[in-house]
């Protein structure tokens, strides 16, 4: 899988908590629901599955630290006592804010672009909607 046990650690000190407390099911469940959300937002823009195939340290630090938070705050709402979710809930929705900053165009992330896989250019498949400026033709 993309995230380990490590990973966990290293973003959150009472990630072990959470992760003693879960089953291996549950944070299973939990890390894919935070990939897949992740893919709601971003996947038009960057090659998720690129993303997500890349191993040790070629990974995006910043795309473990959004699995990461999301699966926490899943795995948190698993919990009977849901230890720790006021802080699991304020780190889901600023991912959830970074994620649509990300979609926005705001903000962007070193990921892989989607390429065409027989010419290899860089895809797009968002598509911005507007108008020019209203002209006026009162003299």
């Amino acid at each position: 899988m993309f995230i380990t046990q490590e990973d966990y650690i290293q973003i959150s000190a009472d990630a072990l908590n959470i992760l003693k407390q879960c089953n291996e099911n549950n944070r299973l469940k939990a890390e894919t629901r935070a990939m897949e959300e992740i893919n709601s937002y971003i996947a038009d823009k960057y090659d998720m599955t690129a993303a997500y195939a890349t191993e040790d340290d070629k990974r995006s630090l910043l795309l473990i630290g959004l699995v990461c938070d999301i699966a926490l705050y899943y795995m948190v709402l698993s919990l009977s006592q849901r230890m720790g979710y006021e802080v699991r809930k304020e780190q889901y929705e600023k991912a959830t804010d970074f994620l649509k900053q990300v979609q926005s165009g705001k903000v962007s992330m070193n990921l892989p672009p989607i390429t065409d896989p027989e010419t290899g250019e860089v895809e797009s498949l968002s598509v911005r909607i507007g108008t020019g400026t209203k002209n006026n033709y009162i003299w």
